[in-house]
């Protein structure tokens, strides 16, 4: 049986957890492949959204998926980075959540994912929510059930 405070947690919404829109790095969709890998390389992150012009989330994309899209047989072919585009190689279809979400819901997803998008009910991306946030929060928790 879960405790009152355990299900307080569980129902708690995650936009109180959100790092918003404006303090993610991202790419947009028919941004060269070039481009993308500037921004994935220089941010340090492992991968980034993709969004439209309207801030719509259309995918995610990593240097993993650049990378594999100039391998030729024998070298790498980097004068290819400049044609491809980003919607290209990215990854769509991802996993995401509503700013509405609840916190066991983004519990449940994050096992699988660094991090989740987040977007509005227009589809309009408004941040991230990280696998260490989620863990920070599950901790503070603990921590204060211990006591």
């Amino acid at each position: 049986m879960i405790s009152f405070n355990t299900r307080a947690l569980l129902d708690t919404p995650i936009s109180d957890f959100i790092i918003p829109s404006e303090k993610v790095a991202h790419v947009q969709v028919g941004n060269s492949a070039e481009h993308a890998l500037l921004v994935l390389t220089k941010t340090g992150y492992s991968s980034v959204p993709v969004l439209d012009v309207k801030y719509r989330l259309h995918g995610l994309l990593s240097i993993k998926m650049i990378t594999e899209a100039i391998l030729g047989l024998e070298r790498i072919e980097y004068d290819k980075l400049s044609d491809i585009k980003v919607d290209d190689v990215m990854e769509s279809g991802v996993t995401y959540l509503y700013n509405t979400d609840t916190f066991q819901k983004a519990l449940d997803l994050v096992i699988n994912h660094a991090f989740l998008c987040v977007v509005d009910e227009e589809g309009t991306f408004v941040g991230i929510l990280t696998r260490r946030v989620i863990l920070k929060q599950l901790k503070k928790y603990i921590y204060q059930v211990e006591q």
